[in-house]
């Protein structure tokens, strides 16, 4: 499932930036290519499930913002590859997705699809259990 599209990569870092991260072939670059923009976007979804995988049922119902953000800033990063300082936005934006996917997938954030709730937990996930009182005590083992 993806939850960003080319267009999101677009509106959020500029045309400008995937024309120059994604076109090999002219120089100077003129046009974005699909083809790298789509490896980008695929390998970023696929880390994003399974993360995700671990907490949610797959594909999620609704898309919420935040994962269209985190799987842009992944994606920017697989484009930029090497040449990703790792001290420059594009690293720490990408460090913060992947912080938040951990959380995301250890229960510490719920996911908010808009309508208030979160998509339905996998079965078998974490329950609470609450213990009676205990039958054997010292008291009622008095004399055995």
């Amino acid at each position: 499932m993806t939850y960003a599209r080319k267009s999101d990569l677009i509106e959020r870092f500029g045309e400008r930036e995937l024309v120059q991260l994604t076109d090999r072939t002219r120089t100077p670059p003129t046009s974005v290519d699909d083809v790298a923009v789509d490896r980008a976007l695929g390998d970023a979804a696929s880390l994003i499930d399974g993360y995700l995988g671990k907490v949610y049922a797959l594909p999620l119902a609704t898309v919420p913002a935040n994962l269209t953000k985190v799987q842009a800033d992944v994606a920017r990063y697989y484009l930029h590859g090497k040449a990703a300082d790792k001290d420059s936005a594009v690293t720490r934006a990408y460090g913060e997705g992947i912080a938040w996917l951990r959380d995301v997938a250890a229960g510490r954030i719920r996911l908010d699809d808009g309508a208030g709730d979160a998509p339905a937990p996998l079965p078998g996930g974490a329950g609470r259990v609450q213990a009676g009182r205990p039958v054997f005590t010292r008291d009622t083992l008095r004399g055995f």
